[in-house]
């Protein structure tokens, strides 16, 4: 496929182009896998929106993933990717780099103290992964030096920790979240959905209607009796394993135990399906 967009594979020649910008104060970084869907797209026009200038990674990053199966199994799909990205703008720059461009010595990453935030829910499933996280983000940070930096709510924990990170290496850059993009039945667009079956992708509705539900019961009742009936709802599906249900703090991301007046709550949940972990989180309040 021919595309008017430079697509660039070295650190060095994304530096050259990233000079000859002007504007180079506005300017926009959405860092993805590639795999690209419309949850993508929508922080991608955000982007566009908000700067003259925007650059899409495209990067799947190997120090973010516990399992190599689940690395190995993540889809490659630049070509397709590349024409998303270009019906939003043409003027987009994709920096795509391979891993030996990232990672010329050793693929590890690095250790960050992010304050307790990369302890509960996902970390407490998934060692190192949020050090794997912020070792590429704080990477391309540094690489492309954005004004703004564009991440999906769906990974709401990984989009605190990379707020975290930027405050505790001092990176003068503004992260920003961007809303939960949804299929039509509600279940949150991820690149993990293509891997399942029609019907039960269909079925997967049921991890975003027990989301909206947990939010009513939240009003009247305490998390404890919330988390409860989530447990229970999930031992009558026989497709779905529940991983973990928690409501917390959206600042530290503690698990609650007693709702305190004026303080933000969100609600996640991590699900297998055929094989296939999906996350989700609801705001509550």
């Amino acid at each position: 496929m021919n595309f008017s967009m430079p697509v660039i594979k070295t650190k060095t020649k994304l530096t050259e182009e990233l000079n000859k910008l002007s504007h180079k104060q506005d300017l926009g970084l959405v860092p993805t896998m590639g795999a690209l869907h419309q949850g993508h797209a929508s922080l991608i026009k955000k982007a566009v929106q908000q700067n003259p200038n925007v650059v899409v990674s495209i990067f799947v990053n190997p120090t973010q993933f516990n399992n190599k199966e689940d690395l190995d199994k993540y889809p490659k799909t630049l070509d397709s990717d590349i024409e998303l990205i270009s019906s939003i703008s043409d003027k987009i720059i994709v920096f795509a780099p391979d891993v030996d461009e990232i990672y010329p010595d050793t693929v590890i990453p690095k250790i960050f103290d992010f304050e307790g935030l990369d302890k509960v829910m996902e970390g407490e499933f998934r060692d190192d992964h949020f050090n794997g996280v912020g070792t590429i983000v704080e990477e391309l940070l540094n690489i492309v030096k954005p004004t703004r930096a564009y991440f999906g709510e769906k990974d709401f924990q990984q989009l605190r920790i990379i707020q975290k990170l930027t405050e505790i290496q001092n990176i003068p850059v503004e992260i920003i979240g961007c809303e939960i993009v949804r299929e039509e039945h509600g279940l949150a667009m991820s690149s993990r959905n293509e891997r399942l079956s029609k019907n039960i992708r269909q079925k997967a509705a049921f991890i975003y209607t027990t989301l909206k539900t947990a939010k009513v019961k939240f009003g009247m009742e305490n998390a404890i009796a919330v988390k409860e009936w989530v447990i229970n709802e999930f031992k009558k599906v026989d497709d779905f394993e529940l991983e973990y249900f928690d409501i917390t703090d959206v600042e530290t991301l503690t698990p609650v135990q007693n709702k305190i007046k004026n303080v933000k709550y969100r609600a996640f949940i991590a699900v297998y399906v055929e094989d296939v972990r999906l996350i989700d989180n609801i705001a509550l309040n």
